[in-house]
């Protein structure tokens, strides 16, 4: 049986044509679509690669202390001076002190200055990142040895045997956030994409919460208890997981309120595509470029990441600003997704009051 298609032909009918047949099978909002996707694939590369290809030291928070205020100072002044600013020294008052800002996260590293010894001790937290500690040696033994001195390296908040370079904090709030675009990807399609009114809108965010604190608690579970790769307070970890899956997802829901299927799309620009290379996995802020260092704190990865290592490894010390950063986007996002249905809803309702034309 034959069927006849718009341009009036056969369906499988040779003689319709080539450029028809493309026509028929790729409309031009599958085009648009097409296009859109090839840019954000293009948009993924040049972020990562562009924020991985060449990780700089700039600015690495670091505690120096002495034996007096004199050498401390000296000993501060010559760090500052360091070609492309890779360190920012502080003076602290002995090494305890600089121990407490490097476990309260304060600070990165801490040099220990001794000038009766042949060399001077660098404390590092490796914790916080390999690739940190590790720039933090490179920068710090450079500048030693151009003073004839050596460096000994004491690592005074290392990573769990299974926390291999501290990048499980990282993969962890990753799995989280594909966890909280998917959950929302799925409640806006499975009806089609359907714009949502107030309850639907309200529905959606209360099955988001739902899943965002199971995913919470399962993640930190498989990564603490069953994996053993982070250490700290599981149930701190069940909520840094349960605000920020639920914060991404939140994210999603209002950009497909936006935009549509589109949102889903701007989701995974925001999350992925900026998001996961500004995180300060792999590499943290110290040694991003400009762009991504500014850019991971205030999004949903990053502020993540970080809570997360706070959490594992520096007692919750200084996850306070990544969560009020998670908490605003869960809560900007809701609202956003509740005051369109609204407003929608509100538009839809004058549109049916107004009179019909005969």
């Amino acid at each position: 049986m034959t069927r006849t298609t718009r341009g009036g032909g056969l369906d499988g009918d040779p003689g319709t044509g080539f450029l028809h047949e493309v026509r028929d099978a790729v409309s031009v909002r599958t085009g648009l679509l097409v296009i859109g996707v090839l840019l954000v694939q293009l948009a993924f590369i040049a972020s990562y690669i562009g924020a991985f290809h060449k990780p700089v030291p700039h600015e690495i928070p670091i505690a120096v202390a002495g034996p007096n205020a004199q050498v401390t100072g000296q000993a501060v002044e010559r760090l500052r001076a360091l070609p492309g600013e890779p360190l920012k020294p502080r003076a602290v008052r002995d090494e305890a002190e600089a121990v407490e800002q490097i476990r309260n996260r304060g600070v990165d590293g801490a040099l220990i200055v001794d000038p009766r010894a042949p060399g001077d001790r660098l404390l590092v937290a490796s914790a916080a990142g390999g690739s940190l500690s590790q720039a933090l040696e490179e920068v710090v033994g450079a500048a030693e040895k151009a003073q004839k001195r050596t460096l000994t390296v004491r690592d005074v908040v290392p990573g769990a045997a299974g926390d291999a370079r501290g990048l499980s904090s990282f993969y962890l709030v990753v799995g989280w956030c594909v966890g909280g675009y998917l959950c929302a990807s799925a409640l806006a399609i499975s009806a089609g994409a359907k714009p949502a009114n107030p309850a639907r809108a309200l529905i959606r965010l209360c099955v988001m919460l739902l899943y965002a604190i199971v995913a919470g608690l399962l993640g930190a579970v498989i990564a603490g208890p069953w994996l053993d790769a982070l250490p700290g307070n599981v149930m701190a970890m069940w909520g840094l997981g349960a605000l920020l899956v639920f914060a991404v997802g939140a994210l999603t829901l209002a950009f497909q309120g936006i935009a549509g299927v589109v949102g889903i799309g701007l989701a995974i620009i925001v999350v992925v595509v900026l998001g996961n290379p500004s995180a300060g996995g792999a590499y943290p802020y110290p040694l991003l470029p400009g762009f991504w260092r500014g850019l991971g704190p205030v999004l949903p990865p990053g502020a993540g990441t970080f809570a997360a290592r706070s959490i594992a490894y520096f007692k919750g010390n200084g996850a306070g600003g990544p969560f009020l950063v998670l908490g605003a986007w869960a809560v900007a996002s809701a609202a956003v997704t509740l005051v369109l249905s609204l407003l929608r809803q509100d538009r839809r309702a004058r549109t049916r009051q107004q009179p019909q034309l005969p």
